[in-house]
């Protein structure tokens, strides 16, 4: 295609990718990842955790050539779409209710994302008048996307690992489409992927796990979004209590970055809070069953947790908010899921009990404790009740 043609073919697609509702629309060529050895380097220190999908080797070819997933690449378009932002300070807004991540208020994204992407490959094939070869994701393939959204011009990689743009904030969703076509990629020289965190650690000093890396890189198994969502199993013992109330996710190292301060609140209206919402009554959440728990949440990523998961994480939000109260109605609620057929779901329960205290809760250990059957639930209780004595 001669400059011209792709030049006009390239600001129409832009031109459709806002009109899609995308905020941001940037350019760049399949080119390898000039960081994937840092990459590499983040795997051998198992900084991934239980993610073991990153670290296959068809993943790592991918990831190391986008030409790998789409031979006939040419250009990769990447997108971002806002969402609504969390403006600190973090705090539920009601007794025993724990937070969900801002992305998680309202629609799933992958949902969301996969009409407007295909749409926008239509628009494509219907301007050229012929197929495209094409791959899209939004947070599901082999990619290292936010080093393509830097290198398209789209905002720099911050401290805290995210994508920031300068006017934007990083209340943003990505998502890529690889294409069989060539568009005008535009250097990423005017400042947008400059870096701007300067000598700012706010994020840093914010992180109640210490998640964040020197290098921009972030040591999930320690990170409170990967213990309440990607984590399958047991959340460590020390790490319960600074997870404080999140239930979904963790939006603290964007709500203290000050370049937050200039993100729009209104989001994309996919994504205002419904369903979910911003916060969860962790009391209820407690009580649901497992068709209640698939019905509470449809279309929520929060069902990525799974209910086995999601019941974890409300226990310990709720002990970190009841610790030491003696609540009745909390012990109760924590009780219920002490019986729950989930082991995951009971032994979280069980050490939440020993935070939140009393003869109640103890009662309730003591008659839990000869019939249960999973040794990693047995072991808490006769933790948490030594906790009690």
């Amino acid at each position: 295609m001669e400059s011209g043609g792709r030049n006009l073919l390239t600001q129409a697609v832009k031109a459709e990718a806002l009109r899609l509702g995308f905020l941001l629309v940037g350019v760049t060529t399949p080119d390898p990842p000039a960081h994937f050895g840092l990459f590499q380097t983040w795997l051998q220190a198992d900084r991934h955790g239980e993610m073991a999908y990153l670290a296959s080797q068809k993943s790592l070819e991918r990831r190391a050539d986008p030409r790998q997933i789409l031979p006939e690449c040419k250009s990769i378009l990447v997108l971002a779409v806002p969402y609504q932002p969390a403006r600190p300070p973090a705090a539920a807004s009601e007794p025993f209710s724990g937070l969900v991540a801002a992305y998680a208020w309202g629609q799933d994204y992958h949902d969301v994302l996969a009409g407007r992407l295909q749409a926008l490959v239509h628009f494509i094939e219907a301007r050229l008048g012929r197929p495209v070869p094409n791959r899209w994701y939004t947070d599901s393939g082999p990619l290292l996307e936010r080093e393509l959204a830097q290198r398209a011009g789209l905002g720099w990689i911050g401290k805290n690992s995210c994508l920031i743009h300068p006017r934007h904030g990083s209340y943003f969703l990505l998502a890529e489409i690889l294409l069989g076509v060539e568009l005008d990629c535009e250097a990423a020289d005017n400042g947008v992927a400059a870096d701007h965190c300067g000598t700012c650690r706010r994020c840093i000093e914010a992180c109640p796990t210490d998640c964040i890396l020197p290098d921009r890189t972030i040591d999930a198994p320690r990170c409170i979004s990967y213990l309440t969502i990607e984590l399958r199993g047991p959340i460590p013992t020390e790490l319960r209590k600074p997870i404080g109330n999140w239930a979904f996710g963790c939006d603290i190292c964007q709500q203290v970055c000050p370049w937050n301060r200039f993100a729009s609140s209104a989001g994309d209206a996919a994504f205002v809070p419904s369903g979910a919402g911003k916060t969860i009554d962790l009391l209820a959440v407690l009580a649901l069953s497992p068709e209640q728990f698939n019905q509470r949440f449809k279309g929520s990523p929060v069902k990525r947790a799974r209910r086995r998961g999601f019941l974890r994480n409300a226990a310990v939000a709720l002990a970190n908010q009841a610790e030491g109260t003696q609540d009745e109605a909390v012990i109760a609620a924590l009780g219920k899921c002490l019986a729950d057929r989930e082991p995951l779901a009971r032994q979280h329960a069980a050490w939440a009990l020993g935070r939140v205290g009393g003869a109640q809760a103890r009662s309730l250990l003591e008659q839990a404790l000869p019939i249960e059957t999973e040794e990693a639930v047995h072991s808490e209780i006769r933790a948490a009740l030594e906790r009690l004595a």
